[in-house]
Order: structure tokens, then sequence, then C-alpha cells
């Protein structure tokens, strides 16, 4: 029974960890913004670059999946066992401390792929934290899956398979996509509260400056454009169904709020996200000109959309010669968008039909100019579905760590026949 207990306990602790990890990294950045989030609530968010918290989300995802991957074949038990449970001391109280203070809304665990309350967070913590203390009491009766000699081929691939990921998810954009902005995502209907569900209510307050003072507005009294964009901010200011998209808005300086005209334009628009313009990448400008040449060419609505101030707009149309328009959206609605700054959406009828982050920006040539985007592959829907990309997965990572365990059982068993055959020789003798 002991045994049965231990191993039971170290496999819902490897499920768990190598999940966590596993939606972590294909999603650095928005663990990056989580953990923001964390340091704000601390009141040490102006102490923490943007970069030390990236890097703390990388690091963060490699050590969950790795810790899950050791648990799972039984790699140095000991020491594993301990470092898990060292883990969950540490994180059971502060996700205690998220329950009864609600600093944030969640605490991000497993990413946007399955979002828990905080009182769900610290209760499966508990559950986690009690299965540790089983297997850190008795970590021998974990039984492996490969033998010592070869426990190094997994600890070496986990490590660099997990970081792998990070690095492509930080240069590209989410291998899988858990947010409500994912391509094939209907935004109006995202926005859509079925019939006879409880209407909840949502107000954006938008902090505009004009000769030198600071003012509220909502988008009921909206003020003309002479007056400056600061900041905006949604807030649920009561209960009821919340949509899976129920933030998005966008606001031009000159005709207001324009967001049912772009999402019920019938062909392309195409939306440029930057939540900050201040930070955001200049290395693909010509390229971003030229898609808004495009643009105009064939007649396709193209927007900046960001939460920058008019300041910072105007000093990114100095630097970049951008003649595209600006609007302004909610910042934490632009993060989750794109994980790219700045990063490209491509819509059509409403519908996410292509999403690439400023490294991977798509290349119109001379020659695919005079074509509409009806006519060239950027136009449409991609055929990349998350089927194939999980069969990937598979190809990449489990099947070799399948293979490497088939085999090492194999050669095991061959060793144990070879050293057993003398025995019954000599015993028949």
């Amino acid at each position: 029974m002991k045994k049965v207990a231990v191993n039971l306990c170290r496999l819902l602790l490897a499920a768990v960890f190598i999940l966590s990890g596993f939606v972590k990294a294909v999603d650095p950045r928005g663990t990056q913004y989580k953990i923001e989030d964390y340091a704000q609530a601390l009141g040490i968010g102006d102490l923490l670059p943007s970069v030390a918290a990236l890097a703390m989300s990388v690091a963060l995802s490699a050590i969950e999946f790795c810790l899950g991957i050791f648990l799972l074949f039984a790699i140095r038990r000991r020491t594993t066992s301990r470092l898990v449970l060292l883990l969950l001391i540490v994180m059971t109280p502060l996700t205690l401390w998220l329950a009864l203070a609600n600093p944030i809304s969640d605490c991000g665990c497993f990413g946007d792929a399955l979002v828990l309350t905080n009182w769900q967070t610290f209760f499966k913590n508990v559950l986690l934290l009690l299965a540790a203390i089983v297997v850190a009491w008795w970590p021998m009766e974990m039984f492996r899956f490969v033998s010592r000699s070869n426990q190094w081929i997994v600890i070496n691939y986990s490590t660099l398979f997990i970081l792998a990921i990070a690095a492509w998810s930080i240069y590209d954009l989410p291998q899988f996509d858990f947010r409500p902005y994912h391509i094939g995502a209907n935004i109006p209907k995202g926005m859509e509260i079925p019939e006879g569900a409880e209407q909840p209510q949502f107000e954006t307050t938008f902090i505009l400056e004009k000769d030198g003072r600071k003012q509220e507005f909502t988008l009921d009294n909206y003020p003309d454009s002479t007056w400056s964009f600061v900041d905006s901010k949604t807030t649920l200011i009561r209960q009821g169904y919340v949509p899976p998209i129920h933030d998005f808005s966008i606001i031009s300086p000159e005709e207001g709020d324009i967001t049912n005209d772009v999402l019920a334009n019938s062909g392309y628009t195409m939306l440029l996200i930057s939540p900050h313009l201040e930070q955001a990448d200049d290395s693909r400008l010509d390229l971003i000109n030229e898609l808004y040449e495009y643009a105009q060419q064939h007649r396709y609505p193209f927007y900046c959309l960001t939460a920058s101030t008019e300041s910072s707009i105007g000093h990114w149309r100095e630097i970049t010669g951008a003649e595209y328009p600006f609007c302004h959206t909610d910042e934490i609605t632009l993060k989750t968008v794109i994980r790219s700054n700045p990063g490209l959406l491509l819509l059509h009828n409403g519908t996410v039909i292509g999403k690439w982050s400023h490294n991977r920006l798509p290349v119109i040539d001379e020659e695919q100019w005079a074509l509409p985007l009806e006519k060239l592959t950027i136009g449409q829907m991609p055929q990349d579905s998350t089927p194939g990309k999980i069969l990937k997965l598979l190809l990449w990572f489990v099947l070799p760590l399948v293979i490497l365990t088939v085999a090492d059982r194999l050669w095991m068993w061959t060793r144990w026949v070879r050293r057993k055959a003398p025995k019954e020789i000599k015993s028949q003798e």
C-alpha cells in the first residue's frame, strides 16, 4: 500500500507540474505579465524590470516542467522530491494570501489554458502539498522508468526542449493560443451574451489631459479631440455572465468609439497592435509601412491600436514616418490579443484569420503587390490545426522518450538474463 500511495502521489504531482510548466513555456510573456501583476500587488512593481520578469517566467516554466518529468521518470528521487516539497511549501502560503487578499483575479498557474479562482488554487496546492509530503517521506518507493545510467539523457533532453519552446514562443508567438483572440475566433460573437443570462456591467474609464489638467471620462461623455489620451482602465461594476471578450474597444481621437464599425467590416482589416509604442521593437518599420501601403492600395482599413499617450504616438510618427491612424485600446486587452509589441492582427468579417509577431511579419513581394488578400496565402485561414501541433509535440518530445524507455527496459532485461543464466547453469550442474 505504501508503494502504491507514493507512486499515485508521484504521478499526480508529475502531471500537474508538467502541464503547468508547459503552458507557461508556450506563453512566457503571459507569465511575465502575471509576475508583474504579483510585483505590483506586493508594491515592488517599479523595482522589477520587464527583462527580469521575462527571465523569471522562462526559469519558472523550465523548473516546473523538468521537475514534473523527473518525478515521472523517478530521476534523482531524493533531490527531486525535496525540491518539489520546498516549492509547494513556498507557494501554498502565497496562494492563501492571494485567496484572502484577492489582489489579482487568478494566480496564472496554468496560464490561460485553465483559469482557477484564488481559492481553487489554494485548495489545489494543499492537495499537492500533501502528495509531496508522501513522496518526499518515501522517495525510494518510486519505481524507475529508465535506469540510473541513462537518466542524463532525459535530464538534458527535457531541459533543452522546454527552453527551446519558450525561446521560440518569445521570438514568434505561442504555438498553442488559449486566449479568446486565437486564430479562427470571431470577436463579435465572443462579445455576445446568451439570451436570458444576467447582464454584467463594465465601465471603461479614460484619463485624458488638456491644458495640464487631467480628467476621467467614460464612453458616454468622451470629449473632443482637443483632449490628449493618458490612460484607460476597464472595471467590472456588476457581476453577471462574462463573455470571453468583454473589454475590446477601439477609440479614435477624431471619431470616438469605432469598435462596431471595425468589427462589422465584411472585408479585411489590418490591426497593428502595440500596448506601448515607447517599448515597441522598431526593427521592422519598413515592412510595417509597406503593409500599410498595400492596405491603402487595396482599400483595406489599417489601424494601430495602442495604450500610449499622444506624445508617445507623436514620437513614433517622427521616428517611423507612420501615416496610418492611431486608436486607443485598453493596455491589458492589447497584451491579451497578441504577445508581441508590435504585432499584426488580420481580421476578415470580424474573425481573426492571421496573427504575426514583429519578427515574423508577412512579406508581400512585387509579383503579389497587385493581388488582393483573397488570392494570397496570408489572406486565408492557416491550415496548421491544434491536432497537428499536438502530433508534432508527440513526435518531437514524447516519442523519443518512449523509445528511450523501451530500449532502456530491454537493455536492463537482457542484463538480468545474462546475470541469471550462469547461476541457473551452475544450479543444474
